[in-house]
Protein backbone atom coordinates (compact mmCIF):
# COMPACT_ATOMS: atom_id res chain seq x y z
CA UNK A 1 0.00 0.00 0.00
CA UNK A 2 1.36 3.39 -1.00
CA UNK A 3 1.23 5.90 1.83
CA UNK A 4 0.05 9.38 0.94
CA UNK A 5 2.56 11.91 2.32
CA UNK A 6 -0.19 14.12 3.77
CA UNK A 7 -1.62 11.19 5.73
CA UNK A 8 1.88 10.31 6.95
CA UNK A 9 2.33 13.92 8.14
CA UNK A 10 -1.02 13.81 9.95
CA UNK A 11 -0.13 10.48 11.55
CA UNK A 12 3.16 11.94 12.77
CA UNK A 13 1.32 14.94 14.23
CA UNK A 14 -1.14 12.67 16.07
CA UNK A 15 1.74 10.55 17.38
CA UNK A 16 3.52 13.70 18.59
CA UNK A 17 0.40 14.84 20.46
CA UNK A 18 -0.15 11.34 21.90
CA UNK A 19 3.42 11.15 23.19
CA UNK A 20 3.16 14.66 24.65
CA UNK A 21 0.16 13.42 26.68
CA UNK A 22 2.22 10.35 27.70
CA UNK A 23 -0.24 7.85 26.27
CA UNK A 24 1.09 4.47 25.18
CA UNK A 25 -0.16 3.44 21.75
CA UNK A 26 -2.35 0.77 23.35
CA UNK A 27 -3.64 3.06 26.09
CA UNK A 28 -4.46 5.78 23.61
CA UNK A 29 -6.30 3.44 21.25
CA UNK A 30 -8.39 2.25 24.20
CA UNK A 31 -9.09 5.83 25.36
CA UNK A 32 -10.13 6.86 21.83
CA UNK A 33 -12.19 3.66 21.47
CA UNK A 34 -10.27 2.69 18.34
CA UNK A 35 -8.85 -0.69 17.47
CA UNK A 36 -5.11 -0.67 18.18
CA UNK A 37 -4.31 -1.94 14.67
CA UNK A 38 -6.49 0.80 13.17
CA UNK A 39 -4.69 3.47 15.21
CA UNK A 40 -1.35 2.00 14.10
CA UNK A 41 -2.46 2.42 10.48
CA UNK A 42 -3.41 6.04 11.18
CA UNK A 43 -0.04 6.71 12.80
CA UNK A 44 1.80 5.24 9.81
CA UNK A 45 -0.29 7.16 7.25
CA UNK A 46 -1.94 4.01 5.90
CA UNK A 47 -5.50 5.08 6.73
CA UNK A 48 -7.58 7.91 5.34
CA UNK A 49 -9.24 8.67 8.67
CA UNK A 50 -13.00 9.29 8.86
CA UNK A 51 -14.22 12.52 10.43
CA UNK A 52 -15.84 10.72 13.39
CA UNK A 53 -12.57 8.97 14.20
CA UNK A 54 -10.70 12.28 14.01
CA UNK A 55 -13.19 13.71 16.51
CA UNK A 56 -12.61 10.73 18.86
CA UNK A 57 -8.84 11.15 18.54
CA UNK A 58 -9.02 14.90 19.23
CA UNK A 59 -11.32 14.43 22.24
CA UNK A 60 -9.01 11.78 23.69
CA UNK A 61 -6.02 14.10 23.30
CA UNK A 62 -7.91 17.13 24.63
CA UNK A 63 -7.21 19.18 21.49
CA UNK A 64 -9.24 20.74 18.69
CA UNK A 65 -9.58 18.61 15.54
CA UNK A 66 -7.56 21.16 13.55
CA UNK A 67 -4.54 20.52 15.77
CA UNK A 68 -4.31 16.98 14.39
CA UNK A 69 -3.35 18.31 10.98
CA UNK A 70 0.11 19.47 9.98
CA UNK A 71 0.55 23.08 8.90
CA UNK A 72 -0.25 23.52 5.20
CA UNK A 73 3.07 25.27 4.58
CA UNK A 74 4.92 22.12 5.64
CA UNK A 75 3.16 19.89 3.09
CA UNK A 76 4.54 19.33 -0.39
CA UNK A 77 2.26 19.60 -3.37
CA UNK A 78 1.15 16.11 -4.40
CA UNK A 79 -0.95 15.41 -7.45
Amino acid sequence: MKKHPHLVAMGQKIRELREKKRFSQEGFAEEAELDRAYYGGVKRGERNVAALNLICIAQSLGVEVGELFPKIRTLKIVK
